[in-house]
């Protein structure tokens, strides 16, 4: 039972974080503006490994690389602990367990970055309805904007109902069937 316990307390932690920095990854490659209460929460509480982060891992193509490797790097010490907390053993071939983990962090971190733009969908879709005017509003639709716009071309709005979200949102849920296979493989090799 401690262990169970430990395992989700660890689990919850470290995706927490996962998820910040994530979202910090997807906002500044979708150019989504940080001055918002959400933007700075993020900011000050992924500033303690994105900086230093930076200074060995630089920009490319205007993609945040220190804070996906961080991310990335974060979800696999977690992997790592929490099957050492279940007893496994990785000590026969720690190269090709360590590659497997890198995998199913790699595996993780898309279906993370999947439920962020679900949930982006979903509070966009919320807020347009309830308060168009929300603060957060535009960090929503700015996050969510350069997926909409090709289904927005292909599916306009039908007597001033935009479809384009709900379609968005079935591709998502199509999309993470096959990464949940994919992280079953691993999940089975290690």
């Amino acid at each position: 039972m401690l262990v169970q316990i430990a395992e989700f307390l660890l689990d919850t932690l470290t995706a927490f974080f996962v998820f910040l920095l994530l979202a910090r990854f997807h906002m500044q490659w979708l150019r989504v503006s940080f001055r918002n209460q959400l933007g700075e929460f993020i900011v000050r509480t992924t500033n303690w490994i994105v900086r230093p982060a930076r200074k060995i891992i630089p920009s490319l193509f205007g993609l945040d690389l220190a804070s996906w490797s961080a991310c990335w790097l974060l979800q696999g010490l977690g992997l790592l602990c929490i099957y050492l907390l279940r007893g496994w053993n990785f000590g026969s071939a720690p190269g090709i367990a360590t590659a497997l983990l890198a995998a199913l962090s790699f595996a993780d971190l898309i279906r993370y970055s999947l439920y962020l733009l679900g949930f982006a969908l979903l509070m966009q879709a919320v807020l347009s309805w309830v308060n168009p005017h929300a603060p957060l509003a535009p960090v929503f639709e700015s996050f969510t904007r350069s997926f909409l716009r090709p289904i927005r071309r292909v599916i306009p709005p039908i007597a001033n109902v935009d479809l384009s979200p709900l379609v968005l949102l079935i591709v998502v849920q199509v999309l993470l069937l096959p990464v949940a296979h994919l992280r079953g493989l691993l999940t089975g090799l290690l």
